[in-house]
């Protein structure tokens, strides 16, 4: 079961983990029982304290829906993917005020990685608008966290790549070397696993067209210079879908997009993309 492009089993497993870190064995918040009755109810505020893109109010809901006992009422404001600027509310929630800081930090934990993913890749996708490139993601995530920062990228404007090992198989440098050339990596994946879609990693234009030959429809070209990704692009045509990896910025991408690839490849996407600081505000008695 899905929602919004969430797999929903994944995100209960990963905010009732990102739970347990703060909650202990057995779990509990000694502050908030200390200090707020039992049964006092209360409305808090998810705000932006920075322009941004949103993604992860779901899986936030998810965190308050855990720690209420599925009491708390959880209203957004905005779409997933919107733009924010600074002190938009982005969600409104209402219910046991132990609750709501109980669950506070893991929510914003999650929904400030995930919205500072989307923000990041909204720069790569607004450079990119106009061009045949889109950007991709890769497999540089946050242990634990993949599900919910290919997500963010969707969210963003980009593009997931392979989720795991299991379902493209990549053939890289190492492969290369370990099966003795393109050509017989690629037919050793072909006849082992025949369904499989194969993605070859090439640095040359040698490589490119030997991985064309072998029936590769998709190379990822490796820290090429826009003048060697153009005579790959020339040399290849319409056989094989491209990407460009490698080293790629903000401050390069427009000259790698020119070549005509059909992707950019941005590890840089999940493994360093700073966080959107967003905040919950309690409003007492509202």
């Amino acid at each position: 079961m899905t929602d919004a492009g969430l797999d929903l089993a994944e995100v209960e497993r990963i905010v009732y983990t990102a739970l347990a870190e703060d909650l202990g064995d057995p779990p509990r918040d000694v502050t908030s029982e200390a200090t707020i009755p039992a049964g006092q109810t209360d409305t808090a505020e998810l705000v932006a304290r920075a322009d941004g893109v949103v993604a992860g109010l779901p899986v936030a809901a998810q965190v308050f829906a855990v720690t209420s006992g599925g009491t708390a009422t959880f209203e957004q404001r905005v779409e997933e993917g919107a733009r924010v600027t600074r002190g938009d509310v982005l969600a409104v929630i209402t219910g046991p005020t132990r609750s709501l800081l109980t669950a506070e930090r893991t929510a914003l934990n999650l929904l400030s990685r995930m919205s500072g993913v989307a923000t990041h890749t909204r720069r790569w996708a607004d450079l990119l608008e106009g061009t045949k490139a889109t950007v991709l993601d890769t497999r540089k995530t946050t242990p634990g966290l993949r599900v919910l920062e290919k997500y963010a990228v969707r969210a963003g404007g980009g593009t997931n790549k392979r989720m795991g090992l299991y379902d493209v198989a990549m053939i890289k440098d190492n492969h290369k070397l370990a099966a003795g050339s393109i050509t017989a990596a690629y037919r050793a994946v072909r006849e082992t696993f025949p369904d499989v879609p194969i993605q070859v990693e090439v640095t040359t234009l040698a490589e490119a067209n030997e991985a064309v030959e072998a029936g590769a429809t998709f190379l990822l070209c490796d820290n090429m210079t826009p003048e060697a990704l153009r005579e790959v692009v020339r040399a290849v045509g319409d056989r094989a879908e491209l990407e460009a990896t490698g080293n790629l910025t903000l401050q390069t991408a427009e000259a790698y997009a020119a070549t005509g690839v059909d992707y950019l490849s941005v590890g840089g996407l999940t493994h360093s993309s700073p966080i959107l600081d967003i905040a919950m505000d309690l409003r007492p008695g509202s």
